[in-house]
């Protein structure tokens, strides 16, 4: 078990997403955040939902007083480049003999100053995001027997790894064995398994889904895997497809933030609910059907009475089981989809010549 120092200097509340999740559902304790914006305040304090009493520290020298084991880094920036302005920190948690645990992109391992400094002070530098050597899809997760649901969005970073987590959550109040399938840095934090697809060559992403849905039927009755990217993003559509492909689902979750109408970064509109819905189960009748079941939305931004409004207007829309698992907790959309979830069991059978 790790005690975690996460490093967000001045990016807590807008880009820290890993951040947030490990602090909201990994095993791993969070002892303290780096996070100047908000020093002498708790974690409770600035995000409630994410039910931590952690304080915030100006610096690592002030983080170490909470006696972590591990510096986290708790961002995932677009790119996936460390902040030249954090390396100084890194370096002294090193010094510390923290373990420094990161899921960029830029990868620790391939910086001569970090591993010089890892090796003098015998500390571990743990790239979350290199992959292990997968195979190229070979068709074997259409025989896995548990029934494989996959969140699927409307852009990036609109909660698919948390909706995932709450319904493995009621899943497993009613009696299932879920098995939450990581697919991304921070699923892989949380979990302690999973391969970051976003870092596979492309012709063995697919083989990279299959391989985690693979594993999971070691591990569960219920397969949960976690979505990334969105079907029309400009830059992310390529992992979103290997997911809908390599996994083999039987049923799908949309994912969507009702505040958003772009891509995030980008200026392509963001489909509604009705043309995600055909795109998605489009693109699965190709191969091995599979339905939307119902729709998880991220109302964070909205007041209370504007999330009812969201929840109501996407479901007159759509027709479908809607609510946000996180404001309003996850069991009243996980019983409305489980029965779904079992028929389509049945008859998401792949597409045959």
């Amino acid at each position: 078990m790790r005690k975690y120092l996460i490093l967000a200097p001045h990016q807590f509340l807008e880009n820290a997403k890993t951040a947030h999740g490990v602090i909201r559902y990994a095993e791993d304790e969070t002892v303290a955040v780096i996070e100047p914006d908000f020093a002498g305040k708790r974690v409770r304090d600035v995000m409630p939902h994410l039910l931590s009493d952690a304080p915030f520290v100006s610096s690592v020298a002030q983080g170490l007083r909470y006696s972590p084991t591990a510096l986290l880094i708790g961002t995932a920036p677009k790119g996936g480049a460390l902040p030249a302005a954090w390396r100084g920190e890194i370096l002294a948690a090193i010094a510390a003999k923290l373990e420094i645990v990161s899921g960029l992109h830029d990868l620790l391992n391939d910086d001569a100053e970090f591993v010089d400094a890892a090796r003098t002070h015998g500390v571990r530098l743990w790239d979350v995001r290199v992959p292990p050597e997968v195979p190229l899809f070979s068709g074997a997760a259409y025989d896995v027997q548990p029934p494989i649901v996959l969140a699927v969005g409307s852009d990036c970073a609109v909660g698919k790894m948390t909706v995932m987590l709450e319904l493995s959550r009621a899943a497993r109040e009613r009696g299932r064995r879920p098995a939450f399938v990581p697919t991304g840095q921070t699923g892989i934090m949380i979990a302690g398994w999973g391969i970051a697809v976003d870092r596979v060559i492309s012709d063995f992403a697919p083989g990279a889904a299959e391989q985690l849905v693979l594993e999971a039927e070691k591990r569960g009755d219920l397969i949960l895997v976690e979505g990334q990217g969105g079907i029309n993003h400009p830059a992310y559509a390529p992992v979103t497809l290997s997911l809908l492909f390599g996994c083999a689902p039987d049923a799908l979750i949309l994912v969507v933030d009702p505040t958003r109408d772009r891509i995030e970064s980008y200026s392509v509109p963001r489909l509604s609910y009705r043309a995600l819905i055909r795109t998605y189960e489009a693109l699965c009748a190709t191969v091995k059907p599979a339905r939307v079941l119902g729709i998880a939305l991220n109302t964070r931004a909205l007041s209370e009475s504007a999330a009812h409004a969201a929840i109501d207007a996407a479901r007159r829309e759509t027709g479908l089981p809607v609510d946000d698992v996180v404001r309003f907790g996850p069991s009243a959309l996980y019983d409305a989809v489980a029965p779904g979830i079992l028929k389509g069991r049945v008859l998401g059978e792949r597409v045959t010549a």
